[in-house]
């Protein structure tokens, strides 16, 4: 099958695209590198340079099977202070990609959805019937990519999937031994941000935003995926991706890690003693995110196979390898 992945230089795209090549898929990479790395890309991907609007046509008319799209802006205090750049960029650019489509006969879609479209849960874990209600404008906009998609899907048949992620972490080792990890700038997430810390020596301080929140120690809840389960679960829903059919899957452990717990982690993995500075919370964080994925294990067969210690480990090794 020949895919084009949309974002395919940025974290989880070119995890994906390994994983796709290892499968025997043809790979397309199609980034702007406004946020992606040119190195991420695997080798054996062809990689072209530039933005959805400008070079989708193009490249879909050279023939594909299937897109998967990770193109997007996805910082949730960056969109809380620029909030037209997060609807220009994300559902803007996804409107663009899925006119190229029609234009071209492309008729299956991959969307990384995310959980911040929930916002506040009125219960856990999550379930895709329950309530949307973003609280930023990052959630938002790819909310109502996903309505996109559901009218795409039934005036146009178009065959579409959208995953939910929760918290990705980890890094996958590709086909040559290197591992791809998260290398964002600026880096919002805890994970890669307590390991950058740890790197830094004895002297080293990491921040904590928000210790005031309803749970159990005060700080966030989080449901963490490796992001190689995550890149599998992308490859498992091509089959579900039909003309005229429409699904959306939730893509979480069930279980939730405070921000003290997967500080625990880290400190264990990398024998670090971090002095821990408090800090407000972020505007648009929900005190707790944690997912049912129990429609994907049904219908797709997925589960994680991989644990918060693992996604530390793996990360910690690809730091380490960029250091």
């Amino acid at each position: 099958m020949r895919l084009l992945i949309t974002g395919g230089a940025g974290y989880i795209g070119s995890v994906v695209a390994a994983m796709a090549l290892g499968e025997g898929h043809q790979v397309v990479v199609l980034d702007d590198l406004s946020t992606g790395h040119a190195g991420a890309v695997p080798a054996g991907c062809e990689f072209i340079e530039g933005g959805i609007r400008e070079r989708a046509r193009e490249v879909l008319a050279g023939g594909v099977d299937a897109v998967l799209h990770f193109a997007a802006k996805s910082l949730v205090g960056e969109s809380m202070a620029k909030p037209a750049r997060y609807w220009d960029n994300n559902l803007g650019g996804s409107l663009a990609l899925l006119d190229a489509m029609s234009a071209r006969g492309v008729s299956r879609i991959i969307f990384s959805s995310t959980a911040a479209v929930y916002g506040e849960p009125e219960h856990t874990p999550i379930t895709e019937t329950d309530p949307t209600r973003p609280t930023s404008p990052y959630g938002a906009s790819k909310l109502a990519v996903d309505t996109a998609l559901t009218e795409f899907s039934r005036s146009r048949g178009l065959g579409a999937v959208s995953l939910r992620y929760f918290n990705v972490a980890g890094a996958h080792e590709g086909p040559d031994g290197r591992w791809i990890g998260e290398r964002h700038s600026p880096e919002t997430h805890l994970i890669p941000n307590v390991l950058a810390a740890a790197l830094g020596g004895a002297e080293a301080s990491f921040s904590l935003f928000g210790e005031d929140y309803p749970t159990a120690d005060g700080t966030c809840v989080r449901d963490y995926i490796h992001v190689t389960d995550l890149a599998r679960a992308h490859l498992l829903a091509l089959d579900a991706c039909q003309p005229g059919q429409r699904e959306i899957y939730n893509l979480g452990s069930g279980a939730g890690f405070s921000n003290r717990e997967v500080l625990k982690v880290c400190q264990e993995v990398t024998g670090a003693d971090l002095r821990v500075v408090s800090a407000p919370r972020r505007p648009g964080d929900p005190a707790t995110l944690v997912a049912s994925a129990a429609k994907i294990q049904a219908e797709r067969g997925w589960r994680v196979e991989r644990g918060l210690h693992d996604m530390v480990a793996d990360a910690w090794r690809f730091a380490r390898q960029r250091d």
